[in-house]
This record gives C-alpha cells, structure tokens and sequence, in this order.
C-alpha cells in the first residue's frame, strides 16, 4: 500500500451529522471563522490565523497535499448548514509499522456537542479498515482535557505523559499519547 493511494483521492466519510470532506477553496470563510479563534487555536501547534489570506494559505497548502497524495486532512462539514466547522485526519503515518497518527481541530462554538467523537471515529474506523494499520495513535497537550475526552471516548488508552515532548509557541510542551489497536478497536 502506498500513502498517495488513499490520500491523492481521499473519499468523503458520512456520519449521521457530518461530511467529512476533502477542502475546496470555497472553505476560506469557515475556516477563518474557526482558526481565527485563540481558544481553538491555543492547544495546537499552529498560531490563530489573522487573516483571511492566512486561511487561504491553509487551505491552498492543504490542496495542494492532495494533489500530491501526501497525508492530508479531512475536513469536516456540518450536514445541517453546509458549513465547515473544523478538520480531522492523519498526520502521520508509518507504513512499515502499520502505524499512523490522527490530530483533529474544532470550531469553539461546535464544542461539547459530541462532532469531534462522532468524526474521530469515523476517521479511526477508516484507518483500521482502509489503510491497514494495526495502532492509531494521538497526542494532546496535558491541559487539553477535551481532546483527551475525545481519545477516551473513541476508544483509545492513555499511554503516558511524554515530557516536554514538543517545542510548540516559545516553550516545550508536555503531551499526553493515547493509543487504540486494531485488536481492541470496536
């Protein structure tokens, strides 16, 4: 299996309230509009977008990952509204050691509604099913007590606390890892 098989023509996944998708121009506004935020952006390691051409950037980098079917994400549309309320996907992955890494991001107003469960698992299932993996793995910073709900909630076991394990805006962060195999995957 090779990663541009799955990432150049990455499928849209359907849950009962989500699509996840891949990103389209068109997706600018939304992303804006959750990226901007200091909270979404304060447990992640890329600084709240400014502006509207910072989401550009964003999004124009993350097509053009598509296009060159390297690991990209998923990003996530509200069936309700149409509306882009954040992304979820791979962010990295070991082919040899059947092992890969999700990471996830959320509008702040999508909060505590149960979307990021719902589309992490998804993404979890796709991992298992489709890209033959044996270990998904995440990482969260140890105050990020949501993400670390999310990781339970799909199923995955806290490994540990990986000290200062990333140098993330100025300062070495320590990071939670949680982990699901496929054995104990449900």
């Amino acid at each position: 299996m090779r990663i541009e098989d799955i990432f150049q023509d990455l499928p849209v996944l359907q849950t009962e309230r989500l699509r996840l998708r891949k990103l389209s121009m068109h997706d600018v506004e939304d992303v804006f509009a959750y990226a901007s935020s200091p909270e979404v952006a304060r447990y992640v390691v890329w600084t709240a977008h400014e502006t509207i051409e910072d989401s550009r950037t964003f999004v124009a980098s993350v097509l053009e990952q598509y296009d060159n079917g390297v690991i990209s994400p998923w990003g996530i549309e509200n069936r309700d509204n149409g509306r882009l309320i954040g992304t979820c996907g791979f962010a990295s992955w070991n082919i040899s050691h059947a092992r890969a890494e999700i990471g996830y991001a959320l509008g702040r107003e999508y909060w505590g509604r149960g979307y990021m469960t719902e589309a992490a698992r998804h993404a979890l299932a796709f991992g298992f099913e489709h890209m033959g993996l044996n270990r998904i793995q995440a990482r969260c910073e140890v105050d990020n007590v949501g993400s670390a709900r999310v990781m339970e909630k799909i199923g995955m076991s806290y490994e540990g606390t990986l000290r200062q394990q990333m140098f993330v805006k100025g300062t070495y962060r320590d990071m939670k890892m949680y982990s699901v195999l496929r054995r104990d995957w449900r």
